[in-house]
């Protein structure tokens, strides 16, 4: 079955939101090269919460692109390492981070420029 993310009754978009949020494609990018420990996630990913992290690991794990695995050792340890679903987002994940580090310098002058303009009504024109 085709579906189609325009329609908003299209359960893809569920889906959408979660592969393009900022803290899934960090994580995932993270995993690429191979399981790593809540901590040191939590270290590398500079900014993100105990809480945001959690939720982000629960959420790749409970659609299928994250595995956790417990190793029963004292103190007890957790890692966590990308499925075959997981993996095959890397690509275009990837690709979306280094479009972000390749063109923010035109899109903050783009903003800036959008913000130093005279608004010019509160509704946007419409073709007739």
């Amino acid at each position: 079955m085709i579906r189609n993310v325009y329609s908003k009754e299209c359960p893809c978009r569920g889906l959408l939101d979660m592969v393009a949020s900022r803290w899934t494609a960090l994580v995932i990018g993270d995993l690429e090269d191979g399981p790593r420990r809540f901590s040191e996630l939590k270290k590398r990913l500079e900014g993100i919460s105990q809480k945001m992290l959690t939720q982000t690991l629960r959420t790749l794990e409970r659609d299928g692109l994250v595995t956790r695995t417990v190793y029963p050792s004292v103190p007890l340890r957790v890692e966590y390492e990308l499925t075959e679903l997981g993996r095959s987002v890397t690509e275009p994940l990837a690709a979306l981070r280094s479009w972000a580090q390749r063109n923010y310098e035109t899109v903050a002058e783009a903003r800036e420029t959008f913000d130093k303009a005279e608004p010019v009504g509160a509704e946007p024109a419409t073709a007739r």
